[in-house]
């Protein structure tokens, strides 16, 4: 885990986001001392639309201020037209804004104690002074002119008739999680054009390709156009940059309709600058001790941003308010949450410290588990980048969450020919103490490890005319030999954007997080191209034959020569390779005598349950008893 990377991403703009937000253009206002009453029927947190949109009870949970002003398009941007009133706890600030048009959209903020301007956190959509005007009319049309000269900072957007999406597919049954193929995607460096629709324009290569889900990076807006996405501050609006709502509301419509699973990347541990729940509490530098959702300082060494803290009754509201959001607004069927380690209030200072087995941060996720399935108990995914004690990993897993499981550094050692260090025997659920395969998502690259084929090409071993090193071709064949291994592993499996064509850009490319170049071309490659067609080959393997999934596994992954064994009924698969990078004696019990079906090469006839042969560099056989489909 790398997440230590994005400390690199976003604190120029938060600290200029902040000065923006606290310092208007004109006088500070004297603010009429708030009434206290308590909410009006129908309010909710941020904006609700009454009267037939004509009036909108506007809210901001936001204890312990003064005053708070709501301004905007409807008052001409006053600070003293529309004041807020607060309930009786002191906690909530409201109004009724009236004479609205339900068809127009309405930019606001708040203005807090006579200095603060901030955005609303629940919008969702905001207008962004910095890096609007770096969005074409292409990407999303008709984007709603920034206030310029009336206030300062990113403003809200609200609209009672806003565009509606028509679901068209809403009877979409989502893949058993042991049969998860998930591709996990960044929109920015898929297509040039960076946006839902051309992404969903590609969606027959995926298709081809054979994957069932696709895991989107960071859709809601965060800091700047060209991120990953992990430096959130807006948690309920869709970042523009890619598109608008509906367009994402009709990319995952469409992956439904071609049979497909969207699960999005969540990023709840920690928010930046530009978020005004970090705004409104802050001392200039770090967050207040009265902040209701942000600690102080992060409690963990991997915190980047504003870490958010768990065991607080406002953090654990407004996280379970943005996962109802998306789950009913967008129908995704799962999320990857980002970081899910950090979501703890003990105070460590290393890995180790972090990853101990902790039983309260067990309990906030067993919390956030039982809420989601409140809301939908069908086959949802709940997948959990956490990375700690395999004790604590076991006991989430026994709760139906499913954990990350990297084993890029071994896979990539055997890749490369380097064979020390090359047992990716960590794929295998039952190392981790888990009692099913489908709890364990297991992957030989992510959006945060070095490229696979980077490596090889750039690393790899030689012996003689073997080389990996330079050597495209055989750079590749080391993939595929890899891919063959991985998908033999019983359980859920992730692929990285390209991973499946031989990418081998460098992560740090433009700096770690910056734009990386999009080679479609890569297609066009025969070599490349053959990379392709032997992960659909494996693909469909793992999807069509249950065995795949079998309790019943025995490997050794060591060595040169390695052998995933699986046993289902009267059938039985080997998987049997050598990455070594000369030529190896292979000698694997197969349990029985007599014709073996080889799924990528020629059958074989055995006189005893011994396969012995001599296996050049980089070959692999997958041997059956019965064909399969």
């Amino acid at each position: 885990m790398k997440k230590i990377i994005y400390v690199l991403l976003c604190f120029t703009a938060f600290n200029t986001a902040c000065k923006k937000a606290s310092t208007g253009d004109e006088p500070i206002s004297p603010v009429t001392p708030p009434i206290n009453t308590e909410l009006p029927a129908g309010a909710k947190d941020g904006v609700a639309f009454i009267n037939n949109g004509t009036s909108a009870i506007v809210t901001l949970y936001a204890p312990g201020k003064t005053s708070i002003s709501i301004i905007g398009d409807f008052n001409d941007w006053s600070t003293s037209a529309s004041v807020m009133k607060k309930t009786s706890d002191g906690n909530t600030w409201w109004i009724q804004i009236d004479n609205l048009n339900p068809n127009s959209e309405y930019a606001y903020q708040f203005y807090v104690d006579g200095k603060l301007k901030v955005a609303d956190p629940y919008c969702e959509k905001i207008l962004d002074p910095d890096n609007d005007k770096y969005i074409s009319a292409a990407v999303y049309s008709n984007l709603k002119a920034y206030p310029s000269g009336k206030t300062t900072g990113i403003v809200s957007v609200m609209q009672a008739n806003q565009p509606q999406y028509a679901w068209k597919n809403n009877s979409f049954t989502r893949p058993d999680k042991n049969n998860l193929v998930i591709y996990e995607l960044l929109i920015r460096d898929f297509t040039t054009e960076h946006t839902y629709a051309s992404t969903l324009a590609k969606l027959d290569y995926l298709i081809g390709l054979g994957i069932n889900t696709i895991e989107l990076m960071p859709v809601n807006e965060f800091e700047g156009n060209l991120s990953w996405g992990y430096n959130p501050s807006f948690y309920f609006a869709a970042d523009k940059y890619y598109g608008t709502k509906t367009a994402l509301q009709n990319f995952i419509d469409e992956c439904h309709g071609k049979g497909i699973a969207v699960i999005m990347d969540m990023v709840l541990n920690h928010s930046f600058g530009q978020s005004p729940m970090v705004q409104l509490y802050f001392d200039g530098s770090k967050p207040t001790s009265n902040s209701p959702w942000f600690n102080v300082d992060a409690k963990h060494p991997y915190n980047v941003g504003y870490d958010f803290n768990h065991e607080s009754a406002a953090t654990k509201k407004f996280s379970k308010d943005v996962i109802k959001f998306w789950m009913q607004q967008y129908k995704v069927d799962g999320f990857r949450f980002d970081l899910s380690k950090g979501f703890t209030q003990k105070t460590s200072t290393d890995d180790a410290g972090m990853s101990a087995y902790d039983a309260s941060r067990i309990a906030i996720w067993k919390e956030y588990n039982s809420y989601i399935k409140s809301i939908d108990p069908n086959n949802f995914y709940v997948i959990l980048e956490h990375f700690a004690d395999a004790t604590e990993e076991k006991v989430l897993a026994d709760d139906g969450m499913m954990l990350w499981n990297n084993i890029n550094y071994n896979m990539n050692e055997a890749t490369m020919g380097w064979l020390g260090n090359s047992n990716f025997q960590w794929g295998f659920y039952a190392n981790h103490g888990f009692s099913k395969s489908e709890n364990l998502v297991t992957y030989g690259e992510s959006h945060d490890e070095e490229r696979l084929n980077f490596k090889n090409i750039t690393y790899g071993n030689a012996s003689g005319s073997y080389v990996i090193k330079g050597n495209l071709a055989t750079s590749l064949k080391r993939e595929e030999i890899a891919a063959a291994f991985l998908f033999a592993i019983p359980g859920p499996k992730m692929v990285w954007q390209f991973g499946e064509l031989g990418y081998d850009v460098n992560i740090d490319f433009n700096g770690r997080t910056g734009e990386k170049p999009i080679r479609w071309e890569y297609f066009a490659d025969p070599n490349r191209k053959a990379l392709y067609d032997a992960y659909a080959k494996f693909i469909r393997l793992k999807k069509n034959n249950s065995i795949f999934n079998s309790t019943s596994a025995t490997y050794n992954l060591a060595g040169g020569v390695k052998y995933i064994k699986l046993i289902e009924g009267s059938n039985t698969v080997i998987v049997v390779g050598n990455f070594d990078v000369v030529s190896q004696p292979a000698n694997v019990d197969f349990g029985s005598s007599g014709t073996w079906i080889d799924a990528v090469g020629n059958n074989i006839s055995l006189p005893s349950n011994n396969y012995t042969a001599t296996l050049a560099p980089g070959e692999y056989h997958i041997f059956s008893k019965t064909a399969l489909k």
